[in-house]
């Protein structure tokens, strides 16, 4: 049969009869964790979840990506949610397809390397909730990283993904450092750990069609063990390289269910599902069901996550990332914290700045935290570099990074940047080369007895010992000991309409509407007032009701005005010189209070600086924890305060020696730009 009757006969007997594939492409969807972090900066709900899913249980998926990643910061910083209550929850509604989760080895879910017994607690804690998958990876591809996490999950009898960031110096593979022997050497000693599949981790959608070809080729003959393709959408390959994984044998792919996909998410199952239809590799599942998942998704979810989406762009792909390297949701975060300081005009000079700071830091891959650790610092020496020096302000995971506290580097760091990014250091100038664990105390202990009853079990400790400042603000929301902030609510399908309404009135100009009120007929003593108020100038009618003069009516003038003299203090309103003034009136027994007049939202003040010299915020953040009190003397350059900026810290110098006069601000509040951190006097 030829190859076009085979297709036709497929389409005919799709109804009726499809047959099994010989080696069907397995498919682990990424829509209820890695999709909505991709899109919407993870800010999707496990009650947005549950709709859809019994209905996803259904679909026949190797695995359901569900935590893990960024879900555990932003759930109870952000959404006021118990991160290990979404496993628990999702777990009653997903009873037959196994939950995987991405864990930064021994990052965990944080932006740091943990110390071993809160790594270990972790994992146990994700098994106990209800965890199958590991999907693990270390952004240095650095494996001694797994070395305490591995050991428990295999132990627990669950399934380690071991993963190999992929990253590139050329735009295509084969140049410096990444090139096919890495990859290959990677997967061998992934499954020498024991792995029992491996994932090529493409965090920016750098693999091109036929690299990815050739990789899970060489893979494939070169391990035992089952091969993913893990390839974001950023740059528009990855459908194209998913279906050349295909070709070369590749195991299982990630996709997301259609709403949830393309942009800097990933290639969406419902084309794959038909493109492979009637071949070897059919994924077996059925395009009516997915459909359906889809319209609940469409009407019942997105609508309350629109507003976070980028519509900013008119295309759903970003060439520019085989250039800069950067995950589409860290470039997102760069482009908002230079919104939040003002400076978004040098985003040229940050994509310029970004592959040198790269290659000074160890031609590092770029995925959490290595991309934060990068884009921020990258931030920093744009804005706060002079001709005359470089790395001005060096955040403190640069510092850990030089040290040796994330692990090994591709190539050797620039040696001028790691000497002056460790002078000081408080651990010694000297980097480790050691296992970076092995130099870390540990931590949980020292968490329970700063938590004290407030952690009432073993998931809310560990929630605290990876964030100690908002996990501690989180677990007073949990157990009424403050109460959440509206922001941090969810909102509701009748909110979002209502929402929607305002906005077209806004946009059809119908937002403020008159009230229907006559106005009094205007009496033969109604005087008129020449009222002029920041360079706008007002005629203003008054007419005396009850002998007290009132306002009766205020008509903007054509913007064509006298120059005005400086304005008076504010006072009664005095009438022309010309007009010889009324007799004094005697005063009512009781004056009618004038209602109050509507004002405008003032931003946020920062706080006075008082006597003295103050330190003030070089950029938005939050307050981590002050390193002096009130009173404490300071000399010039040591740290007073860390703050937190797109989670990345940064200690703060004292601008001159003295003692510390005031704080103004508390561990955990957010503060803007310029505001008044402290007084040194």
């Amino acid at each position: 049969m030829t190859d076009h009757n085979q297709v036709k006969m497929t389409a005919m007997n799709y109804e009726k009869e499809r047959p099994e594939a010989e080696n069907p492409l397995k498919v682990e969807d990424l829509t209820l964790r890695d999709g909505h972090q991709s899109l919407f900066a993870t800010r999707g709900r496990t009650e947005d979840m549950i709709p859809v899913a019994e209905m996803m249980d259904e679909v026949g998926f190797w695995a359901m990506e569900i935590w893990g990643g960024a879900t555990f910061d932003t759930m109870h910083r952000f959404l006021n949610e118990d991160p290990w209550e979404r496993i628990r929850t999702l777990k009653r509604y997903i009873k037959k397809t196994p939950f995987s989760m991405l864990l930064r080895g021994q990052n965990l879910v944080g932006y740091r390397n943990y110390a071993d017994d809160v790594a270990k607690a972790f994992v146990e804690r994700a098994v106990e909730n209800g965890m199958d998958i590991f999907r693990t990876f270390d952004a240095l591809n650095d494996y001694r990283n797994f070395e305490t996490v591995v050991p428990v999950i295999k132990a627990s009898g669950k399934h380690f993904q071991g993963c190999i960031c992929y990253s590139l110096t050329e735009p295509r593979l084969g140049g410096e450092v990444y090139d096919l022997d890495y990859y290959v050497n990677k997967a061998r000693d992934l499954e020498s750990m024991g792995a029992d599949s491996i994932c090529v981790k493409d965090m920016a959608g750098l693999i091109a069609p036929y690299d990815a070809y050739v990789i899970v080729k060489a893979l494939k003959a070169a391990v035992k063990a089952p091969v993913h393709l893990h390839s974001h959408f950023t740059s528009g390959m990855s459908a194209m390289s998913q279906l050349k994984a295909v070709e070369a044998g590749v195991d299982i792919v990630d996709t997301c269910m259609s709403p949830y996909a393309y942009r800097t998410s990933h290639p969406a199952i419902e084309p794959l599902v038909m493109t492979l239809l009637g071949t070897n590799r059919d994924t077996g599942f059925d395009i009516k069901h997915l459909a359906a998942i889809n319209e609940k998704l469409e009407k019942e979810v997105m609508p309350k996550y629109k507003h976070l989406l980028d519509d900013s762009k008119m295309s759903i792909i970003d060439i520019n990332v085989l250039l800069h390297q950067t995950p589409g949701g860290m470039l997102s975060n760069l482009v908002n914290q230079l919104k939040q300081m003002d400076a978004l005009d040098k985003i040229d000079d940050v994509y310029r700045e970004l592959p040198r700071v790269r290659k000074e830091l160890g031609q590092i891959p770029l995925v959490t935290p290595t991309s934060q650790i990068v884009g921020i610092q990258t931030v920093n020496n744009v804005l706060f570099d002079t001709p005359e020096e470089r790395y001005k302000m060096i955040t403190d995971q640069v510092k850990d990074l030089c040290y040796g506290l994330y692990g090994k580097t591709a190539v050797p760091i620039d040696p001028e940047v790691q000497k002056k990014a460790l002078k000081g250091y408080p651990r010694g100038e000297e980097p480790i080369t050691c296992r970076p664990a092995e130099v870390l105390e540990p931590e949980l202990e020292k968490a329970k007895a700063e938590i004290g009853d407030l952690a009432v079990d073993m998931d809310d400790l560990v929630l605290y010992a990876l964030y100690p400042v908002t996990g501690k603000r989180f677990l007073k929301w949990k157990y009424g000991k403050e109460e959440p902030p509206a922001e941090v609510r969810p909102i509701t399908l009748e909110q979002v309409k209502a929402r929607e309404t305002l906005i077209k009135k806004a946009l059809a100009g119908e937002l403020v509407e008159k009230p229907a009120k006559e106005a009094p007929p205007k009496s033969e003593n109604a005087r008129t007032f020449n009222v002029f108020i920041d360079g706008e100038y007002f005629e203003v009618g008054v007419d005396e009701v009850g002998e007290s003069p009132v306002i009766r009516y205020i008509q903007q003038m054509p913007a064509q005005m006298p120059t005005m003299p400086a304005m008076p203090p504010p006072g009664p309103v005095s009438p022309p010189r010309s007009t010889p003034p009324p007799a004094p009136a005697p005063a009512p027994a009781a004056k009618p209070s004038a209602p109050e007049p509507l004002k405008a939202a003032e931003p946020p003040k920062a706080a006075a600086a008082g006597e003295g010299t103050p330190l003030k915020a070089p950029m938005p953040g939050m307050i981590v924890n002050y390193k002096k009190q009130v009173g404490d003397s300071v000399t010039e350059g040591e740290t007073v305060v860390i703050l937190e900026a797109m989670k990345m810290e940064n200690a703060l110098p004292a601008p001159v020696s003295g003692t510390i006069k005031s704080l103004n601000f508390q561990s955990g509040d957010s503060v803007a730009k310029n505001d008044v951190l402290c007084v040194i006097g």
